[in-house]
């Protein structure tokens, strides 16, 4: 049953807004145009669907009025086909409305930092790793979106020990939340002369990129050291002490940062990636408290769950958690994710609306 009071409010909220932005004092304040402008293209979905489903609401009620009052056997088909389509619209526009009112996760539409680990598997994980980062800036560029790697540790033959990158767009959390936890592998690895199928993993942790409003650290918790900076920088890198890393006593998280030449930017970066770690820790404790709510999404933090293995000799790739097997290994692999990031989308939407079904009953 929707909530129609619920759904009525938001279209009189809709055309308050559409009024407020029409105003001269509102249109000359640019924060405030823009607040307002944001809130109105958040509800417009709602209320375009909602429209959509009062229409159907309507022609369902004139299909029964009028064929109440038919005799006429070729009108009542035509009216009886026109009733059906009705219902139909109906039905799919209450579907598309239970979504479209589902809690928002607030951090869907912020970038993130995206965090690869090798993991069992000696060099070949390592190699995986490097795949996995291809995989998904691949995936980022195809969407238009932006990426920088923040630090990095190469094993020396092409793969990550660990990779840190941040990938700024719109929605970026929102397609890529699902990302977090073990990537397992099975293939013949390149280092492997016998041929042997071996088995490797990778770990993916997702953190949206937390503001200093998100986040309050206390400077007193952190310790800086400088040094030079070393491996492939170039000759300006290793010149001058601008590497730094950073410790956080309370969590006791440690960043290296060196990418960049001046001290100052390598202090901001790894002072954005511990807002991040700390803010996705946050996130994860919530979510292990919330166990009903947890259980209920599709796995979105825990980085110790295998999630999706990655099986060369037969093309496949399984998405564990949903139980879905694409056999198409190659183009996800070069980043096309869509398909793996829909299906996960559809299930958690609907284990969420099951709750919901769940409390209401």
């Amino acid at each position: 049953m929707l909530g129609i009071d619920r759904l009525t409010d938001i279209v009189k909220h809709y055309e308050e807004l559409m009024g407020l932005l029409q105003e001269p004092d509102v249109a000359s304040d640019t924060a405030k145009f823009q607040q307002l402008l944001k809130e109105q293209a958040d509800l417009k979905p709602i209320v375009d669907v909602y429209m959509q489903h009062e229409k159907a609401v309507n022609d369902e009620r004139d299909a029964l009025d009028m064929l109440a009052d038919e005799n006429d056997a070729e009108m009542r088909e035509m009216l009886k086909s026109e009733l059906s389509a009705a219902r139909a619209a109906k039905e799919r526009t209450e579907g598309e409305l239970k979504i479209l009112l589902l809690p928002k996760d607030p951090n869907d539409e912020k970038n993130i930092f995206m965090e690869i680990r090798a993991g069992v598997g000696g060099d070949e994980s390592a190699l995986f790793a490097y795949d996995l980062y291809r995989m998904y800036t691949s995936y980022a560029a195809a969407k238009g979106w932006k990426t920088e790697i923040q630090s990095f540790n190469e094993n020396g033959i092409g793969g990550f020990k660990e990779v840190v990158f941040m990938i700024t767009g719109k929605g970026a959390y929102s397609r890529l939340k699902y990302e977090s936890g073990v990537h397992r592998v099975q293939r013949v690895p390149e280092t492997e002369t016998g041929g042997r199928i071996h088995t490797s993993t990778a770990t993916v942790a997702v953190m949206p990129e937390a503001e200093e409003v998100d986040v309050r650290i206390d400077p007193n918790d952190i310790k800086w050291d400088v040094f030079r900076a070393s491996g492939n920088g170039g000759q300006c890198v290793n010149t001058t002490d601008s590497a730094v890393r950073l410790t956080h006593f309370p969590s006791g998280i440690v960043i290296h940062m060196q990418e960049e030449k001046s001290q100052l930017q390598n202090k901001e970066k790894a002072m954005r990636i511990l807002r991040s770690r700390l803010y996705n820790m946050e996130l994860e404790k919530k979510q292990s408290e919330e166990a009903d709510l947890r259980r209920s999404q599709i796995g979105t933090g825990d980085r110790s769950e295998k999630i999706r293995t990655y099986n060369f000799p037969q093309g496949r790739v399984t998405d564990h958690r949903i139980k879905l097997t694409l056999y198409k290994i190659d183009q996800i692999i070069d980043g096309d994710l869509d398909e793996l990031i829909d299906a996960l989308i559809t299930a958690d939407q609907a284990a969420k609306l099951s709750k919901m079904d769940e409390m209401a009953g």
